[in-house]
This record gives C-alpha cells, sequence and structure tokens, in this order.
C-alpha cells in the first residue's frame, strides 16, 4: 500500500519501529469516553503486549501527524474474521481497533480508514466488510450506519460487559 494523507495525515503501514507503546495510547485515549459511558472495549484498557497481538493477526494502518502516532485501524481479511455465525462466514473480512485522536476526529480521517479497509476487503476476495461495537453506543451505531453498515446481529463477547452488535456492509 501506498502511503496518502488526508488532513495533513500521513496514512501508512504499521512499521516494525512504531511505538505499539504509543499506539497503544491513542486507543486508549480515543476510547476514553466509551470507558467514560461505563463500557469496557477492549481498547479501552488492553496492554501493549494485547496491541501487538491484534496487530499481527491483522493488517494494521496508522495515522501520523508531526511524528505521532493519530490514528489506526486493524483489517482482518477473511481467514482471519471469526467469533459469530456472520463473522464466521467465508466471504465476510473485518476491521477493529479503529481509532482517531479526539483532536482530530469529524476531519474525514476515520471514514478514509473505512474505505482503505473496504478496497484491502475486495482485494481479499471478500464481498461483506463487518464489524462490531456496543449496543449501547448508540452514536457509534449510527456513524457506521451512515457509512452503509446494517445491523446483522447480536453477539456477546466474554471479554466486554456489553452485547456488541455485529454491523456488515456489501462491497
Amino acid at each position: 500500500m501506498q502511503p496518502f494523507q488526508i488532513s495533513g495525515v500521513t496514512i501508512r503501514e504499521l512499521e516494525p519501529t512504531d511505538s505499539i507503546e504509543e499506539l497503544t495510547a491513542l486507543l486508549h485515549l480515543a476510547y476514553a469516553p466509551l470507558a467514560d459511558m461505563g463500557l469496557k472495549f477492549w481498547a479501552t484498557h488492553q496492554l501493549p503486549v494485547d496491541t501487538r497481538d491484534r496487530c499481527s493477526n491483522g493488517f494494521t494502518l496508522v495515522g501520523e501527524l508531526d511524528k505521532a502516532l493519530v490514528a489506526t485501524v486493524t483489517f482482518y481479511g477473511r481467514s482471519e474474521t471469526s467469533g459469530s455465525p456472520w463473522l464466521n462466514s467465508p466471504d465476510v473480512a473485518s476491521f477493529g481497533q479503529f481509532a482517531v485522536h479526539p483532536n482530530l476526529q469529524g476531519l474525514g480521517i476515520g471514514s478514509r480508514l473505512i474505505q482503505e479497509c473496504e478496497r484491502l476487503a475486495k482485494v481479499n476476495q471478500s464481498n461483506h466488510l463487518a464489524l462490531d461495537t456496543s449496543e449501547n453506543a448508540v452514536h457509534l451505531i449510527d456513524y457506521y450506519r451512515a457509512r452503509g453498515f446494517r445491523f446483522v446481529e447480536h453477539v456477546r463477547w466474554d471479554s466486554v460487559n456489553y452485547r456488541s452488535v455485529v454491523m456488515s456492509k456489501q462491497l
């Protein structure tokens, strides 16, 4: 993938020299409002070793501004996507660890990261791109719905304290 810019932020692949600790801190910061809502998203409290593991199971993009990591998403191809009837489907890819620094939200960076995941899913020969979020995070459900995702199913993950909604977009 060739790096590209949006709103002054360079989007590129995660590199071995990038700080996993910095990436973890970005996730904690971006997910803090969800933690304040009482939602225990994995990204609200995961350790750097967890961040590294989640990145290694997919393809991670980061946004960089002034040498700081300010955005991220991890794309999971068809073979890495699982955990529910829909996510186990052979033509479904997914994404997670999706975050944009709070000071940069609303500039189109997140939307562009999702578009890149859509492109990767097509390259991966997937017909659908899925995600999951808390059913209580109505603002996130609305955000994804505005980008063409639709509700598919509910799922309960052991690592969180809420029921998730799986949403998907046909490509």
